[in-house]
């Protein structure tokens, strides 16, 4: 073998050994990755257990304005009547922190669902 085509063998060996070096790297990167999503998840599940579920809605009777809390149980649709010493705009709050918070969980368990395709689990 003529010694340029030696030196491009050698290169070309150094190069693959680099890329599966590269994917070792690449895949122990997702794997913590994973393992954060995970933990994140639970974090926001968590979170998202201590917030009121569902939405709020306002019943008119005569000249007084009744806050129910409805949301679904199982498969019954459920209706809490929210006393009137109750703070309102704190509920509304927490029920926008909910959704937002689900969103979030939404997005965690797309991107673990991809970084599994790409670790092939």
């Amino acid at each position: 073998m003529p010694p340029l085509l030696l030196i491009i063998a050698n290169i070309g060996g150094i190069f693959n050994m680099g890329v599966v070096i590269v994917n070792t790297v690449f895949y122990s990167v997702v794997e913590e990755e994973k393992e954060r999503n995970l933990e994140r998840q639970e974090t926001y599940l968590n979170e998202i257990k201590k917030l009121p579920k569902g939405f709020l809605v306002t019943k008119k009777r005569g000249n007084k304005t009744y806050f129910y809390l409805q949301f679904w149980n199982g498969e019954k649709n459920v209706s809490k009547y929210i006393k009137n010493d109750t703070n309102i705009d704190e509920i509304k709050n927490q029920i926008a922190e909910r959704k937002h918070l689900e969103g979030i969980m939404k997005r965690l368990k797309l991107e673990y669902k991809q970084m599994c395709k790409v670790v092939r689990e």
